[in-house]
């Protein structure tokens, strides 16, 4: 692997937007009154017990998430893991067992679920397409279509499903996209000369050292001849067949031989094969944070 872009382990940053997330899910659903059923029906000293278990199969994501719940609604609440995040679960697999007041218990329920569910969800489909380009050279991303708020969290996801994180956002590289393109092509840039633009302005801007990631999206084999003479980091080949993902290759090879090639657009667990068996070094795919399916996981109580 050449240069890639920065990448997001369990951290710092993903427990502060858990933390946020957490606190945002109480309030929604305590308000100022609390939980009335729980409050009307429930000694306010019970003790209980319960298991988080997986309803189906798929991959663990934010284990971490259900011992801050705990801590943000009962100190007394105790999270006693089973699984790790990144490991397969089985129907009817616990993932750990909650203990302590029982009122406290069913506030934590729905946020422990929600959460842990929706990254389980993105990590269990990042699986899918990993295992679906296995043997092939190429690497499974993800992209910037995740939920506001959550990208952290999403981007750790992806990570536990055995995928890669593309850009962070915005600041921390540099992809001349099409819009860019058509908007600097009034000014009688080609592809290779916006890219050198950009160049000279982060060197400009970041001085002397490592500047950020810089990569074109182009749709056509006459636009990649063109950006290639400017070395970059990454070219986007956007919503390209696979054949003529070969030809790229192929050109790339002869050209910059230094310059990964990332297919993108459309790209479904029905495609993502060929697309990867054309020789690219990347895959992104949007379809693994703005459309999964939250894991089915539930609440059992034990005696």
């Amino acid at each position: 692997m050449k240069r890639d872009f920065v990448q997001h382990p369990w951290g710092e940053a993903a427990e502060n937007e858990a933390r946020r997330i957490i606190g945002e899910a109480l309030r929604e659903d305590l308000s100022t009154e609390g939980d009335i059923t729980s409050l009307a029906l429930i000694d306010a000293d019970r003790p209980g017990r319960a298991a988080v278990v997986s309803r189906e199969e798929g991959i663990l994501a934010g284990e971490p998430i259900a011992a801050m719940v705990l801590e943000a609604v009962d100190k007394r609440l105790k999270w006693s893991p089973a699984k790790r995040d990144g490991q397969p679960l089985a129907p009817g697999e616990t993932l750990g067992v909650i203990s302590g007041p029982v009122r406290s218990m069913l506030t934590a329920e729905r946020p422990i679920l929600n959460i842990i569910g929706r990254l389980s969800g993105i990590a269990t489909l990042t699986a899918r397409y990993v295992a679906e380009i296995a043997g092939t050279s190429a690497r499974v991303y993800d992209t910037r279509k995740t939920t506001p708020g959550w990208r952290f969290l999403e981007k750790y996801a992806v990570h536990c499903g055995g995928g890669r994180n593309h850009r962070t956002g915005l600041f921390d590289a540099m992809l001349i996209k099409d819009n860019h393109l058509a908007s600097v092509g009034g000014q009688g840039l080609t592809p290779a000369d916006a890219l050198r633009r950009g160049r000279a302005w982060l060197q400009e801007r970041f001085g002397g050292g490592q500047l950020p990631i810089i990569e074109v999206e182009v749709d056509s084999l006459d636009q990649l001849k063109n950006v290639l003479e400017a070395n970059p980091d990454i070219v986007l080949l956007d919503n390209m067949p696979p054949e003529m993902m070969a030809e790229a290759v192929a050109l790339r090879n002869s050209m910059a031989p230094e310059t990964e090639l990332e297919a993108s657009g459309g790209i479904n667990l029905e495609t993502v094969r060929a697309k990867a068996a054309s020789g690219v070094d990347r895959v992104s795919v949007g379809r693994l944070t703005h459309s999964p399916r939250t894991l089915d996981i539930g609440l059992d109580w034990q005696e």
